[in-house]
């Protein structure tokens, strides 16, 4: 167990509510605190999976190397030690159950970490919470990580090479680059020294460049002068209300910048906002403030009114939801995160409406949209989907699903619009929908058959026994009963076309029938046998 070298724990620590709120919900979840919110942490240590299990009073142990329930030793050590609280990685979903029973019988609590993010980061931005202040070199804070995120998410929406800096023309984060060579003098020194070399700012001074960042929000396109060694770029400015917080620099590559980039970088520029405020803790609180009461909205576990007024909403304007879901499994490459996508989806939908509020369940990203213009149609938000949709494909390699909730009347009706969103990514997933965005209109018929066959999945006392057979006892004879019956309803009884579908001859599928119908008793002549069949035959095997 390695405890701080350079210093004594300080005497009065820092509460697991104040922890939580420092560290940041995407990089670690709370999964059980037995003795609430307010315990207090007063140090961090880090346990080796050779080290012998032992706590200290008051610590956060940081359970390094031990994912699962290789951690169950840590957590029953840090409860007999008295521990504040203990870190793991999980290796499966399941396992936060069994793991969180411990912690609640060793009562101590249990916090999970992303599986991809690195312990020295964690550590570090818990000591610094510890610290009251912010580790002092870019790149290092939650804020700087997530700003590094968020530049190599821009320079895929818009094909060039981004960094982003604050007024002062400190770069913050930058985005990486396969060849070096498309970068261009002023991004190497830039990034080499942390500032923008003086020679360069001056010339951008006497263009004009800084005095259109600080009175517009408008993309400014810069040429390229070879004899100064720098290539086109775009820029533009982060601002939080009138205040001009930094700016984003795109530097053309090889390769001419993306059509929509001014569209990518306005987007960009607003979710950037909000990560360079969060350097102050009471905005960082304000923040997961934010993210709590628009998770609790969309579950319905919390009213309109906290959000209206903690964000100065109209509650009574229309509102919609947006649903995200992965769709297949495709090639995404090693740098594709959970946080990439999400700050895709930021980036396009603030672009597209400035307040919008983007929230991430583990399996799915929702984009609430209050205040929309009462002319806003379901159309429209049908082409955001789809632009996203598109834009994951092409720079991120991945099918996205998107579920385009029904507009309601105000934000008390927003879970209304959640619960259409999952009903229509639950149908995308359990059926067969050909396209990758709709709203309910668009597959009415694909959702309800969806439904049905979880009221069927969930109710085995709703079946029909003589369907039930013909699975069976297609699976102890690896026979096709099952599906010939099936093919053979949805030809609408035509066998000639069914056979065809199934590759046998139509004789051999009448044969098929008949076996089926002598085996089970069942008589397809009926509209309502018929019907349950199709149904009833959509179940997986094993449901």
């Amino acid at each position: 167990m390695e405890s701080p070298a350079a210093a004594p724990p300080p005497s009065a620590g820092i509460s697991l509510r104040q922890l939580l709120m420092s560290l940041g919900e995407p990089l670690v979840e709370l999964q059980a605190a037995p003795a609430g919110l307010d315990v207090e942490i007063r140090s961090v240590a880090l346990l080796d999976p050779e080290d012998p299990p032992l706590a200290r009073p008051g610590e956060l142990v940081l359970a390094i190397g031990a994912r699962g329930r290789a951690a169950l030793p840590a957590l029953r050590a840090a409860g007999c030690g008295g521990a504040a609280a203990v870190a793991v990685k999980l290796d499966a979903p399941g396992q936060a159950a069994a793991l969180s029973e411990t912690a609640a019988e060793a009562g101590v609590a249990l916090l999970s970490v992303r599986g991809e993010a690195r312990w020295e980061r964690v550590d570090a931005l818990a000591r610094a919470a510890l610290d009251d202040g912010p580790p002092g070199r870019p790149g290092e804070g939650a804020e700087e990580g997530d700003l590094f995120s968020l530049a190599q998410t821009t320079a895929i929406l818009t094909g060039g090479i981004v960094s982003i800096e604050d007024t002062a023309n400190r770069v913050l984060a930058y985005s990486r680059s396969a060849d070096h060579d498309e970068a261009d003098d002023l991004r190497r020194l830039s990034i080499l020294g942390w500032q923008g070399p003086e020679a360069y700012l001056a010339k951008l001074r006497e263009w004009g460049v800084f005095q259109r960042l600080r009175t517009s929000d408008d993309v400014v396109d810069i040429d390229s002068h070879p004899e100064l060694g720098i290539r086109r770029r775009l820029a533009v400015a982060i601002r939080s209300g009138d205040r001009q917080l930094g700016t984003i620099w795109v530097q053309e590559g090889s390769t001419p910048l993306t059509e929509r980039s001014d569209q990518a970088l306005l987007g960009a520029a607003r979710v950037a906002a909000l990560q360079l405020v969060r350097r102050r803790r009471e905005v960082s609180a304000d923040l997961m403030l934010t993210r709590s009461l628009t998770a609790g909205l969309l579950e319905g576990s919390t009213g309109p009114q906290p959000l209206a007024n903690h964000l100065g909403l109209d509650a009574f304007r229309p509102a919609a939801v947006l649903g995200f879901s992965y769709g297949a499994a495709e090639s995404t490459g090693p740098e594709l995160t959970r946080a990439e996508v999400a700050n895709l989806i930021s980036v396009h939908t603030a672009a597209r409406h400035r307040a919008a509020l983007v929230t991430e369940t583990e399996q799915r990203v929702y984009v609430l949209l209050p205040q929309l213009p009462c002319s806003i149609d379901i159309g429209t938000l049908r082409g955001w989907g789809q632009e996203i949709a598109e834009a994951a494909r092409r720079y991120l390699g991945l099918a996205l699903r998107c579920g385009v909730g029904c507009i309601v009347p105000g934000l008390g009706e927003v879970p209304e619009s959640r619960r259409e969103t999952d009903r229509i990514l639950d149908a995308m997933a359990d059926v067969d929908v050909a396209a990758t965005v709709a709203a309910l209109p668009d597959i009415q018929a694909e959702v309800l058959v969806s439904e049905m066959l979880g009221l069927l999945a969930a109710r085995p006392d709703m079946r029909d026994p003589r369907l039930t057979a013909v699975v069976a006892h297609d699976s102890r004879h690896q026979g096709r009963l099952a599906e010939s019956i099936l093919v053979y309803l949805d030809a609408f009884g035509d066998v000639r076309a069914a056979a065809a579908r199934l590759h046998v001859h139509p004789n051999t599928l009448r044969y098929r029938i008949r076996r089926a119908e002598e085996l089970t008793g069942l008589d397809l002549s009926r509209p309502d046998q018929r019907l349950l069949a199709m149904l009833q035959l959509r179940l997986p095997p094993t449901a």
